[in-house]
């Protein structure tokens, strides 16, 4: 299995990518958000910046697959 973490998917704000995150564990797929906000001082950056889920990329795919039920992507 690979150790490499890899961005499965980017959100505007923590709050869709913490509810993507519990999706995915519940699917199964362990996922964390990171996220440059200035330790929440600056929230406005997870907008310019993004807040990033990210998995391994053994399981990459299939958190794919399950957000993609969840966002409407093909």
């Amino acid at each position: 299995m690979s150790d490499e973490i890899v961005i499965v998917e980017v959100f505007n704000n923590e709050v869709d990518a913490r509810m993507a995150q519990d999706k995915l564990l519940k699917a199964g797929v362990s996922a964390y958000v990171f996220k440059d906000d200035g330790g929440g001082m600056e929230p406005h950056l997870q907008q310019t910046l993004g807040v990033r889920l990210v998995a391994r990329r053994a399981h990459a795919e299939v958190a794919r697959q399950v957000l993609g039920t969840l966002l409407n992507h093909n």
